[in-house]
């Protein structure tokens, strides 16, 4: 009885709503679209079955029922039932039961997650390789253009068969849809919604066939430029669009989802040239005729790397727009020529493909740098198509024969184990106290034999102790510690373990303005070619007058972020140098530095020294440092003699560096 309950759900129930739907409706019905009481639909109808199930090891019952692992074999049906086509389809599963998903046919997850993967949290899924559902007006009701069918298969915990571990909700991920199931049909093994037009909500529909383009972190477009039965040509293209943030030694990945495979490339190059998948597999077996030994890559998930500037004119892998920088990509702030990079392939397909229409990206791309934030790419999404210079040298413009977007956005759920990269001390012209960067602000040595305490507040420090690394420090410190009668724990603070600090120091402040000083500093062997910097703050940003030593320009559509970058020969934040006698005196950090005048004309109310002319953030080279959790705003210890001098030996010390 079980089985044939099943089948009436499974196949029935839906066969009964595909044909209620195709059934001939008035037109006062077709002008109101919306849930009736017999379960009709004229919007998108999203469906979820569960088929079959049953216990896989390890056996955990009968004590612990809710860790108890189960297969299960699930569909998810998205119908188009309305008047307009459903473009870039997406739909939401709201798993409940800490599933884990083994595969998905004809879709793919959203994020750019690969399967296996956890999808506990619930999981977007987006059509691959059919993106868009017609309507059965523009197909005559062939549902094969009207819907899609994605066969699910993972592992759910706690729900044991008969029972059916449906999911919490669905829902339509595509902007202008209101979902609901209180009208529609439900079964022991099924769940669905309708999701009809919401009137009131911005239209997303331009009246072009592709979506519109879409603006993120990074933006890399796919365009294919031109195209055959078995094989096309594309390009792809990696814009940073972020104001501040840069990647270094870019690392491009996607997973091909049709056998496809990389002929010829020109640009960049993947990490590891293997073509035996090609040679043994289906493409071999195929093009019987074609030499594989002189392909790139026929990896299902290919890694590419950026090729360095002497390639630029290299004939054969280079001479390509934007190629060869190395895998930099600069904030288009700093350099917009250098935000970009390109490179084109060859890319060969498979059966059912081979006709120059058939034309899919590859799904699940992702980006990264050696350095830099984490990004988390969505899937590519169709848009109008390129155009692109005319290579006869003609004023008209070509156009690409598709165009597919990926936009890339900064993560925001940073994993735990990511140190930032640079650390922030505060200072003030009030203060004879430095608060320096905070203990192990980019990560500790947790080895026992390191004799230092991982938790206690950095020790205040004297100004002249901000020059001299981090080991050479500590005699400075224990004596300024007892010489303001401060406690010394034992053992003492570990350092900060940074290879970049910035001190922010409030020079002066008085009743028309007030300026800050901001130093960089390099403790790295490894120089900083085109280093950049920005502050936020919060309060004072209405009143930047000027920055005198670098270039400082306000990031567009913010109005508290200060980006900062050098003059041009001064964009080199050199490494750590030996002093002049090694022996007696300690290694010399590279550094810059700049004041940076605020008035407060446009800032009434303001209170600098109180915390208002210290930055909220701080950020170097597109990532966020560590921010000290004080501030040296106490008037207790006015400003000595000696500390006063802080200013000049900074000035001096910077002077004496680029002097050398």
């Amino acid at each position: 009885m079980a089985k044939i309950f099943s089948f009436l759900n499974h196949i029935i129930l839906p066969l009964l709503i595909i044909i209620t739907i195709s059934l001939p409706t008035s037109i006062s019905q077709l002008q109101e679209p919306t849930n009736t009481p017999n379960g009709v639909c004229n919007g998108v109808v999203i469906q979820y079955n569960y088929d079959t199930g049953y216990q896989i090891p390890p056996t955990l019952l009968p004590g612990a029922p809710d860790k108890q692992p189960y297969r299960f074999e699930s569909t998810l049906t998205v119908l188009n039932a309305g008047f307009e086509e459903l473009k870039n389809w997406k739909v939401f599963v709201g798993f409940q039961h800490n599933e884990y998903l083994y595969s998905a046919s004809e879709a793919v997850l959203d994020d750019g997650t690969s399967l296996p993967g956890n999808v506990s949290q619930g999981a977007v899924f987006s059509g691959s390789p059919v993106t868009d559902l017609k309507t059965s007006v523009e197909t005559a009701g062939d549902l094969n253009q009207m819907m899609a069918r994605v066969e699910l298969v993972g592992t759910q915990f706690g729900v044991a068969p008969p029972n059916a571990p449906l999911p919490s909700n669905l829902s339509l991920a595509n902007d202008g849809y209101l979902c609901s199931g209180s009208n529609m049909p439900q079964g022991v093994n099924l769940t669905q919604v309708c999701c009809i037009r919401d009137l009131n909500a911005r239209s997303n529909i331009t009246t072009e066939q592709e979506s519109p383009l879409q603006s993120g972190d990074i933006s890399i477009m796919y365009d294919v430029t031109s195209a055959y039965e078995t094989n096309y040509w594309a390009q792809v293209t990696i814009s940073n669009e972020n104001p501040i943030s840069r990647l270094d030694y870019w690392k491009l990945t996607w997973e091909w989802m049709r056998e496809e495979f990389i002929y010829q490339m020109k640009g960049a190059y993947p990490t590891v040239l293997d073509t035996k998948e090609c040679f043994f597999g289906a493409q071999g077996e195929y093009y019987k005729d074609l030499d594989f030994s002189i392909a790139v890559t026929c990896e299902r998930r290919p890694t590419i790397i950026d090729l360095p500037p002497d390639r630029t004119n290299d004939t054969k892998l280079g001479m390509i727009p934007f190629c060869c920088r190395n895998g930099s990509l600069l904030p288009p702030t700093l350099d917009p020529t250098r935000s970009k990079s390109a490179f084109v392939m060859q890319v060969y397909k498979m059966k059912p493909d081979l006709n120059r229409t058939q034309i899919y990206p590859p799904m699940n791309w992702k980006i990264n740098g050696t350095s830099g934030p984490e990004y988390q790419c969505g899937q590519p999404v169709r848009v109008s198509s390129s155009f692109f210079p005319n290579p006869q040298g003609l004023s008209s413009d070509v156009s690409a024969v598709a165009s597919w977007q990926i936009v890339c956005n900064i993560s925001q759920a940073q994993t735990p184990q990511k140190k930032p990269n640079c650390c922030v001390s505060f200072s003030s012209f009030f203060n004879d106290s430095v608060v320096p960067c905070n203990t192990c602000a980019c990560g500790c040595n947790l080895n026992p034999s390191n004799m230092c305490n991982a938790t206690a507040p950095a020790l205040l420090l004297p100004p002249d102790a901000l020059l001299v690394p981090f080991d050479n420090r500590t005699k400075k410190a224990i004596e300024f510690s007892k010489l303001k009668h401060r406690h010394l724990p034992n053992p003492l603070p570990c350092g900060d373990n940074c290879g970049v600090s910035i001190n922010w120091h409030l020079l002066s402040d008085f009743e028309d303005g007030w300026t800050a000083r901001i130093t960089l500093f390099n403790w790295g062997d490894t120089s900083i070619a085109d280093w950049s910097a920005a502050v936020e703050l919060d309060k004072a940003m209405p009143g930047f007058e000027a920055v005198y030593s670098f270039n400082g320009t306000i990031i567009p559509d913010s109005n508290n972020t200060l980006f900062l970058y050098g003059h041009p020969g001064l964009n080199y934040l050199v490494a750590e140098t030996e002093a002049r006698k090694p022996r007696k005196d300690p290694p010399i950090p590279g550094s810059q530095q700049s004041v940076i005048l605020f008035t407060k004309k446009k800032t009434p109310g303001i209170n600098v020294p109180r915390g208002d002319g210290f930055p909220s953030k701080v950020y170097f080279n597109g990532e966020e440092c560590s921010l000290p959790t004080r501030l040296p705003i106490s008037f207790t210890h006015r400003l000595s003699a000696a500390s006063a001098s802080i200013t000049i030996l900074l000035s001096l010390f910077v002077l004496m560096a680029v002097l050398q």
